[in-house]
């Protein structure tokens, strides 16, 4: 009998099924798409490698040889400045990794299968019904139509949102809705023009909305993205390679790092991925990662808060399963949410300029600066950063606020 069903094998799906093995339940993970297969997200953050120490499966990312990264680079015009994340204030690992997906997320599902989880690929979930004692899961795979009546449902889809479109829980964010543009290159960017260790993040000469990222993989490819409203892509036409290359030719800078690439997967666009949901969890269910809420992909905070929700989620549940009291509002939603709201903060600040100022700023308090390297190196949740939680807003505006008065 299963005691978790967990939908999708992601970051989040991976973790969370390695936890609860780990733990001597019964796992099943139910893939939709057959692994490896190509999903965005490719830079890691240092609190994600923590989170994968912390789960026995960072051996195995490491052993993968993927790309090395110590921190974030930040490029405005002649403006430049970089975050290393060995200068946080918070505690925790100071280096994470830039990762082909395809890869990552493969081999994290095969250290959920390592621990004793099982995962079926290419099996689609197409009704739920938690009205019951148990949930009822009805699961597709090809003619195959299987019934499932597992303990506790975690819903790990991401982007696909399974359980917020099967039991009408998504609401519309409030963030601005931006579109990005993105294409896989071999780079051919000279030894010593670019720290590949770093990725790097442009802003646009003029519209300070619009902005870059490119992350090197270590087998001398990169991913490339630019980030901005439907409204200034619609500017440009062709192809969406021919809009790609024109979109990176507006940024002189990244373009000139690029003049030699070679593209190794063809352009293509995802938009509208921000999302939230009314509730992120239920009876007999709960939802981890993107499945719950998508910000932006400007700080890279996707990965991480899934792996963070998988890590909160499958603790509790533990406590759950063994018979103990929990409340999924107050150990979950609201110690998830607070690290949501922090990155939410860095989010808004960066479109609306605030963060801008305060990471370009030519004088800068050290402290302050560990304090938000912090935040970049995805240390979200840590209490002891003014910069975290729901008071973080308030105060990044005043930094921002005392900088530009040259205070």
């Amino acid at each position: 009998m299963t005691d978790v069903l967990i939908i999708g094998a992601g970051p989040a799906g991976s973790m969370a099924a390695a936890l609860l093995a780990q733990k001597g339940y019964e796992v099943l993970v139910l893939e939709k798409q057959r692994f490896p297969r190509f999903s965005i997200g490719e830079s890691l953050l240092g609190n994600t490698t923590q989170l994968l120490d912390e789960a026995g499966m960072l051996d195995a990312v490491i052993e993968a040889g993927f790309q090395f990264k110590n921190g974030a680079a930040f490029a405005h015009g002649q403006r430049y400045s970089e975050f290393n994340f060995a200068d946080k204030a918070s505690t925790g690992h100071a280096f994470a990794f830039q990762v082909q997906r395809a890869r990552f997320d493969q081999v994290l599902a095969g250290e959920a299968v390592r621990f004793g989880a099982q995962v079926r690929y290419e099996t689609a979930i197409t009704a739920i019904d938690v009205s019951g004692e148990r949930p009822v899961v009805t699961s597709a795979a090809g003619d195959e139509v299987v019934t499932h009546r597992p303990r506790f449902v975690l819903d790990a889809s991401g982007f696909g949102r399974t359980l917020p479109r099967l039991l009408d829980l998504d609401r519309p964010s409030d963030l601005v809705q931006r579109a990005a543009l993105f294409v896989h290159v071999k780079d051919n960017i000279p030894a010593g023009a670019f720290d590949r260790q770093k990725i790097r993040v442009g802003v646009h000469p003029t519209d300070k909305d619009v902005w870059s990222w490119l992350i090197p993989f270590s087998d001398g490819t990169a991913s490339m993205g630019i980030v901005a409203t439907p409204e200034h892509h619609a500017q440009f036409k062709g192809t969406l390679d021919e809009r790609m290359w024109q979109l990176v030719a507006d940024e002189p800078m990244l373009a000139a790092l690029l003049k030699d690439a070679v593209v190794t997967r063809p352009a293509a666009e995802l938009s509208g991925y921000s999302a939230k949901v009314s509730r992120m969890h239920g009876p007999g269910f709960a939802l981890l990662g993107n499945a719950a809420e998508f910000l932006d992909p400007v700080f890279s905070s996707g990965v991480t808060l899934a792996m963070q929700s998988a890590k909160l989620a499958s603790g509790l549940l533990d406590r759950q399963l063994r018979g103990e009291t929990t409340d999924w509002q107050t150990q979950f939603a609201e110690p998830l949410s607070y690290g949501v709201e922090t990155f939410r903060t860095f989010v808004t600040g960066w479109y609306g300029g605030a963060l801008q100022d305060v990471i370009f700023a030519e004088h800068k308090d050290p402290g302050i600066r560990r304090m938000i390297c912090s935040v970049l190196a995805g240390y979200a949740w840590d209490p002891q950063n003014p910069y975290t939680g729901p008071q973080s807003s308030r105060r990044l505006r005043a930094l921002a606020e005392t900088i530009r008065a040259g205070r």
